[in-house]
């Protein structure tokens, strides 16, 4: 695994996560993991990408996406995607359950981290889980 990538949505709601994830309480995980966070434009994605398009670019980069709004709606859904083309080897999708509840309650938001980080810890058990929710 490379990292996690930040659905195009929420980028600022993930430099939140990140700044928790580097903060004094999660900074050993974090480092720990030697994963990196990445945004779309960073590995060539663009923000009107398709969910299909995007979950491909995941699993061929090794990046677990984390979204909050990608729909069942369509052939090339995000639901969709992960039933015609996941397999035990694929890499979960991760939800943030409640985003805004995310970026307005500390308590949620540390949930959120933990929740994250025993994912990410772990992630050989998760494999092939298709879509999880944090936290």
């Amino acid at each position: 695994m490379t990292g996690i990538l930040a659905d195009a949505n929420i980028e600022g709601h993930l430099d939140f996560l990140f700044d928790l994830l580097t903060s004094k309480a999660w900074i050993e995980f974090w480092q720990a993991l030697g994963i990196r966070y990445a945004t779309f434009k960073e590995i060539g994605l663009a923000a009107d990408d398709t969910d299909d398009v995007v979950w491909q670019c995941c699993q061929n980069n090794g990046y677990v996406l984390i979204t909050s709004n990608r729909n069942q709606k369509g052939a090339a859904s995000l639901e969709a995607t992960i039933r015609e083309r996941a397999t035990s080897d694929s890499l979960p999708v991760l939800t943030l359950a409640d985003a805004e509840r995310f970026r307005n309650d500390r308590e949620y938001a540390e949930r959120v981290v933990a929740s994250l980080l025993e994912i990410l810890l772990d992630m050989d058990c998760y494999r092939g889980a298709g879509r999880l929710y944090l936290p």
